[in-house]
């Protein structure tokens, strides 16, 4: 018998070149989750937002992106993944234009939330034509695994090159800057990107849409809350809400036959595993993240431009992780490298429950070691789950993997913040309120105070900080490694990847025009 996998077509220089150009909206998109980091107090001076407001800049992006993830890829899987990317790509321009010209609040809150409904058009896009570009099984690992990478390291970049923009022109060249890439997307994916949908996808479940997102939306904002203010009746209320309409949405998605979350994703079991292990490597990443950069600016006393600089030292890690796990899992059992992974990054969490007030490259190498270890799940994973799916649902299979990342990093941030939050508390129990609330808080208390007194209580509050970082890493480590356990019992002896050149002809694949 032949090897089937060996009718999988190679792809060339057309479709590299592809994959390159749907680079661009992904980096823009995780860039504008941190891109405001800089420019907010130039914002504040000019238009004047109320706290709520403040709160509403940051949040109404990743609020549209989550909420609206599920429906796009269904979306993108009826109307073509090609067609909807382009429209996205025209919306985060026109909104990106909008921000940037903003001349109130109101005005910059509706751009970013129409910014955030066009990244949740371009995330599962992007990923779901990369399925349908590389059919050989070896490609689309390494695709995918370059696809990770650029996702968190957009994030890092983000802040970074907003620092430098404010530094030489006016806030709203954050927003900008996303104009001219896409334009060029605009004008490239027409000519390089061909075209693939589902030919036969059934009628678009309206009811789902609003369901979906009230599942999603009152869970994200309740963990988001619970992460910054501890643990509230409102925030808590919000999560269970949002899990009972959850139940209703999945009761409502078994029982129709054009379900916007097809029930065939979920007839091979590698699928739902990459989408569960995909989640819990997004917890440990940004419940990492909570800590790291807080640790850089109020406990080493960075200036936030200097942290930002600093947090992209551990990308050059990342850089290599994730075509190196790859290769790896091209040559031996993907359950063990998936494993590794999750190994490494408890290692990385080690590293950081090891790190005093002063440990600046013990943190720095601790992160990057966490990160390398969570790409290489994040790009295994991911392949394993989309590999799974069937061709022409590969829309709503990418959306269910970004779905459950922003599930991840928000309860990672609710629930090592939490742990992190509780040991700090008790150990300034002594202290007024505004010292024990947070380090922010603290630190502002502290140059209030001033000369010796206030000096002996930042030093306490930064104590108490590094001491509840260090129980939180112990708890992410722990987690970790019971991930790893978890990794290779759902995965181990799963079928391989049925070969992409193999499959049936089932999505339609219109050339180029």
């Amino acid at each position: 018998m032949t090897n089937p996998a060996a009718t999988a077509p190679l792809a060339g220089r057309r479709e590299w070149t592809a994959f390159t150009v749907l680079l661009l909206p992904l980096l823009l998109v995780s860039m504008d989750v941190s891109v405001l980091y800089f420019a907010i107090p130039a914002i504040t001076r000019e238009l004047d937002p109320s706290a709520t407001q403040q709160l509403w800049i940051f949040d109404s992006y990743a609020f549209a992106l989550s909420g609206l993830l599920i429906t796009m890829g269904s979306l993108g899987d009826r109307i073509g993944r090609r067609k909807l990317l382009l429209a996205g790509a025209a919306a985060f321009g026109l909104a990106s234009v909008g921000a940037a010209c903003a001349t109130s609040a109101e005005m910059l809150i509706a751009a970013r939330v129409l910014l955030g409904i066009g990244g949740a058009t371009l995330m599962p896009s992007t990923l779901a034509l990369i399925r349908n570009l590389f059919q050989d099984a070896a490609q689309r690992g390494k695709a995918i695994a370059l696809w990770s990478g650029a996702m968190t390291g957009g994030i890092a970049l983000g802040s970074v090159l907003s620092g430098v923009l404010l530094n030489h022109f006016h806030w709203g060249s954050v927003f900008l800057i996303n104009v001219p890439a896409m334009l060029l997307l605009l004008v490239l994916v027409p000519v390089l990107v061909p075209e693939f949908k589902d030919p036969a996808p059934g009628r678009f479940d309206l009811l789902g849409v609003p369901l979906s997102m009230a599942a999603v939306l009152p869970v994200v904002y309740g963990l988001k809350e619970t992460a910054a203010e501890g643990f509230e009746p409102l925030p808590a209320a919000c999560v269970l809400a949002g899990l009972a309409f959850g139940y209703v949405f999945v009761r409502r998605q078994r029982t129709r036959e054009d379900a916007m979350v097809s029930r065939a994703l979920f007839r091979d079991r590698r699928f739902g595993a990459g989408v569960g292990l995909n989640t819990v490597a997004a917890f440990a990443m940004m419940g990492s993240a909570y800590f790291t950069t807080q640790y850089l600016q109020s406990v080493l006393g960075m200036g936030t431009l200097e942290a930002a600089l600093w947090s992209l030292a551990p990308s050059l890690l990342i850089g290599a992780a994730a075509p190196v796990s790859a290769a790896l899992a091209r040559t031996t059992d993907r359950s063990r490298v998936i494993a590794g992974g999750f190994a490494v990054a408890a290692a990385g969490f080690a590293l950081i429950a090891l790190v005093g007030t002063d440990s600046l490259w013990l943190l720095l190498a601790g992160a990057g070691v966490l990160a390398s270890g969570i790409v290489s799940v994040m790009s295994l994973v991911s392949d394993m789950a989309l590999s799974s799916a069937p061709a022409e649902k590969a829309g709503s299979a990418a959306s269910l993997l970004e779905t459950g990342q922003e599930f991840g990093g928000a309860l990672g941030m609710a629930l090592l913040g939490s742990l992190g939050t509780a040991v700090y508390r008790a150990d300034l129990a002594g202290e007024p309120p505004a010292v024990r609330e947070t380090l922010g808080g603290a630190v502002a208390a502290a140059q209030h105070t001033g000369g010796e007194a206030g000096g002996q209580l930042l030093a306490l509050a930064r104590e108490a900080f590094v001491h509840g970082m260090q129980y939180a890493a112990w708890g992410g480590a722990a987690l970790l490694l019971a991930a790893a356990g978890l990794a290779v019992a759902l995965t181990r002896g799963a079928p391989s990847p049925a070969p992409a050149g193999a499959e049936p002809a089932r999505a339609e694949a219109a050339p180029a025009r």
